[in-house]
């Protein structure tokens, strides 16, 4: 049977494992998103934090990914951890955290990633790296005298509210274990899945 009849509490002991032994961040997840025109396009995000609430990533509101979820706010995330032999995949709608949250965990990373941030039109085309690196610079030059770099407006995070989390475990002779959770109103409901 299931280890839990939670997906989330599932999930998070999933990833502690993982995170102790995987050679790259195991918060990394693939993210599918959706355009208007129907064409699907998939990216890896860090998933950095994961409760009752759902699966938040962070990302410039103007890529293409932001994009897309403000067209199609409905996506799906795939985390594939070998060193444990799972993977789990989760589906649901999208909304935008709140600027106080986005601020918290701005306010974490570090510095660089906070310039980069400012300096970054994530998804634009650009001439050069030499041009990436003078946006850079400047926005090094900018906050230089700044005990802290602001989060930008165009800078913030999305929430998945799993409706759907899959849990995939590697068995022998490819005969693997799928559970699936699926949520029916405020409750889950679970269902084992042939291989």
């Amino acid at each position: 049977g299931a280890p839990t009849r939670d997906p989330i509490a599932w999930f998070q002991s999933s990833l502690a494992r993982a995170a102790s032994l995987e050679t790259f961040d195991a918060t990394r997840a693939a993210l599918a998103t959706v355009s208007t025109a129907g064409q699907p396009s998939v990216r890896f995000v860090l998933v950095k934090l994961v409760d009752s609430r759902g699966f938040t990533f962070f990302t410039n509101y103007r890529s293409r990914k932001a994009r897309e979820l403000a067209d199609n706010s409905h996506a799906a995330l795939a985390f594939h951890w070998s060193s444990i032999g799972e993977q789990v995949r989760v589906e649901g709608k999208v909304t935008r955290i709140s600027a106080d949250e986005a601020d918290t965990y701005f306010a974490q990373r570090p510095r660089i990633s906070q310039l980069g941030a400012w300096a970054s039109e994530q998804s634009a085309s650009i001439e050069s790296r030499a041009l990436l690196d003078s946006h850079f610079e400047a926005e090094q030059a900018r906050f230089a005298s700044a005990e802290r770099v602001p989060r930008p407006d165009h800078w913030g995070g999305f929430r998945i509210a799993a409706d759907a989390v899959e849990f995939w475990r590697d068995r022998q002779g490819r005969l693997h274990d799928r559970w699936l959770f699926t949520r029916s109103d405020s409750a889950w409901r679970l269902s084992r899945l042939q291989p």
